[in-house]
């Protein structure tokens, strides 16, 4: 079946098929009867010819850092949410943290033929901005702020600053577990929030008892313990992520410490594990599926309108108090 038996059934022209498949203007009376040609055949447009015409793909890349994580599936779930509303299919590029497959699959979304990416991001390296600077794909960056470029990011220093203070109305000796200081948001912003937060508080920062992770429990778990054994005293832990909190709740409770009544907890991001913790986990809460809804549309209108506007929008916060702080 093709356009040429199409329009041959429905008694027009095949240049009136091709306006309706293309949603030129035919009138009601014919398009009625191709719509219902094609209903009865089954009949479906060539994608590539359609490509070859409007040299538009209908696919967006999405590019993630790792596929089992609760803050990018929210944010999935809102990018999906729009984009498949506005006509879009997605193509998923799970990177597991890995700087270089991160370059790849630019270069790889560059090449192929996609209308736009999104790039859920975790540092930028040199030639992360080198790549960035020649793409010429519309691209919008979720999860960091890089300026010249679209962006949605967190207000990571408020989210530390804030579950900080909390912790600081009843903690004196404080801890810290975060990521390298090469993830801008989730390292450097909020580590520079927490140390802000002490500092207001008029307590101590010590950097032996500012431990770097990775964003696994396993990791937060192995931090507390050298925390722990180098300095047993301490009464207030904040963690940059809740699986890292997870992991440290996982390690103090082995040891014999009562949550909050010995050490008090936070982490930050709201996520699943805690929320089914006990106790359940002070933390702060991100919007990340509204992050991914507003990423998604601003690509989209870059897509759709040609504008070249590059806009930033930092996202919200909000403290959530549960039982894991004095």
């Amino acid at each position: 079946m093709n356009i040429n038996e199409i329009a041959r059934l429905a008694g027009v022209s095949r240049a009136t098929v091709s306006r309706y498949l293309n949603n030129g203007y035919v009138s009601s009376e014919k398009k009625e009867v191709i719509r219902r040609v094609i209903q009865e055949t089954g009949y479906q447009p060539s994608s590539q010819a359609q490509t070859l015409r409007t040299k538009k793909t209908s696919l967006i890349g999405v590019i993630l850092p790792k596929i089992n994580s609760d803050t990018i599936s929210r944010e999935v779930a809102g990018i999906s949410d729009i984009l498949t509303r506005r006509g879009y299919q997605l193509i998923l590029a799970n990177t597991n943290n890995d700087v270089e497959e991160e370059l790849k699959c630019l270069s790889l979304f560059k090449e192929r033929q996609v209308d736009g990416v999104v790039f859920i991001a975790t540092m930028f390296t040199r030639k992360h901005k080198q790549m960035l600077k020649d793409y010429k794909v519309p691209i919008v960056i979720l999860g960091q702020h890089l300026d010249g470029y679209p962006c949605i990011y967190q207000d990571d220093h408020k989210a530390a600053f804030q579950v900080t203070e909390k912790l600081a109305e009843k903690g004196k000796k404080f801890a810290y577990i975060g990521v390298t200081d090469k993830d801008e948001a989730v390292g450097a912003r909020r580590k520079k929030g927490f140390m802000d937060a002490i500092h207001k508080a008029k307590l101590e920062v010590v950097p032996e008892r500012m431990k770097i992770g990775s964003f696994t429990m396993d990791s937060g778990y192995e931090m507390a313990k050298e925390l722990f054994e180098e300095e047993p005293s301490i009464d207030s832990l904040v963690c940059a992520t809740d699986t890292m909190a997870v992991g440290a709740m996982t390690y103090l409770k082995e040891i014999g410490l009562r949550i909050p009544e010995d050490v008090q907890i936070a982490g930050i991001g709201d996520g699943v594990p805690g929320k089914i913790v006990e106790p359940k986990l002070t933390t702060v809460h991100f919007y990340y599926k509204t992050s991914g809804m507003e990423a998604a549309a601003m690509l989209a209108d870059l897509i759709e309108n040609d504008t070249g506007i590059s806009k930033e929008i930092k996202m919200g916060c909000e403290l959530v108090e549960r039982e894991s702080h004095r």
